[in-house]
């Protein structure tokens, strides 16, 4: 990355100077950190889980589309119903709409092999559409900009530094954290269930077993097509709870386009992760952080936005590259040997 950088003209050091301070240099930068971990912890959640069957869910940003859609629709239905009721209701809608859009994909898959990367990606385009059109449309609040009206505040989700009182917050400086909102924690505690899943229940044992092999687990009376089912539509709730975070925690209303790549970039950081439920967190604060700094390497350090992409990339391709490695490697332990 610092070589990119150089090569561009501008100063690596200066540059990492100025991405470090936009993502932990103050309480606020923190907190901008957490804001854009949240939703990328959440699909990464999604494709790692699906990975770990052996399926490739290209379509999360397609189910976190859907889920943020039911979790406006039904705080807009519930103003004025308290928040202990409404909140846990629009995460667990949330999470049925986005299971729901992951369905169909799933049977299709399951019953007549219809590659999930195919049908997911599509149902992407079909989710976003659907969003666009009743933001424009049936959904649209008074006014020329197409969104939704906004959410009653018992639909929110709390920033963190509202739950303390200024005075705590003055003397406590670390407790001011800007925009940060309690969506890290429902993230945090998906990874943790998640993981659970995985390692300790037999529904996370069929889903690991069919990943390793799709074949020998029918010998041991697991039927594939149905855990295929289960993981796909377990993957699309959790990116449909990503939906619902950025909706209730951020924007407060539903509008054309809220999601910033979120199902895509959640890919990366799968990837990152190995696919472990619990990797998945840093890897999701390395690139949260990586976003929430690039505004402040841009004005500090005059460095364009988009080297934060190639940064992505090469994180991507530095773990992919692995493989290549471990494959040269083995190939001269094999010549060495003969």
């Amino acid at each position: 990355g610092s070589i990119i950088i150089w090569a561009s003209g501008y100063d690596p050091g200066a540059a990492f100077a100025a991405l470090f301070q936009g993502s932990f240099g103050t309480p606020k930068a923190i907190g901008d950190t957490l804001l854009k971990s949240t939703p990328l912890i959440l699909t990464g959640l999604a494709v790692a889980y699906g990975f770990r069957a052996g399926l490739f869910n290209i379509g999360a940003e397609g189910q976190l589309f859907m889920g943020g859609l039911a979790a406006t629709a039904l705080g807009l239905a519930l103003t004025g119903t308290p928040w202990w009721i409404v909140v846990p209701l629009m995460l667990l809608v949330a999470m049925l709409a986005g299971a729901g859009w992951a369905f169909v994909p799933a049977v299709l898959k399951a019953r007549i092999g219809a590659h999930e990367v195919i049908t997911t990606m599509m149902f992407t385009y079909i989710a976003r559409y659907i969003v666009s059109w009743l933001v424009n449309g049936p959904m649209k609040a008074e006014g020329q900009i197409p969104q939704t009206n906004a959410l009653d505040a018992s639909a929110q989700l709390p920033r963190i530094a509202s739950l303390f009182s200024e005075g705590a917050k003055e003397a406590i400086a670390f407790l001011n954290l800007g925009r940060g909102h309690m969506g890290i924690l429902v993230a945090l505690v998906a990874a943790l269930v998640i993981w659970l899943l995985l390692k300790h229940t037999t529904l996370g044992y069929e889903n690991r077993a069919v990943g390793f092999n799709r074949w020998a687990p029918e010998t041991a009376g697991i039927s594939v097509q149905w855990t295929t089912v289960k993981a796909l539509c377990i993957s699309g709730a959790l990116a449909g709870l990503a939906g619902a975070t950025e909706v209730m925690g951020v924007h407060h209303r539903l509008f054309d386009s809220f999601s910033s790549g979120f199902g895509l970039t959640g890919i990366a950081v799968a990837l990152l992760a190995k696919n472990h439920p619990l990797g998945v967190i840093p890897a999701a604060f390395l690139f949260g952080a990586l976003a929430a700094g690039a505004g402040t390497m841009q004005f500090q350090a005059d460095v364009p936005q988009k080297i934060i992409s190639i940064i992505q990339a090469l994180v991507i391709f530095f773990v992919a590259a692995e493989e290549i490695v471990l494959w040269f490697v083995r190939r001269r332990q094999k010549e060495a040997l003969s």
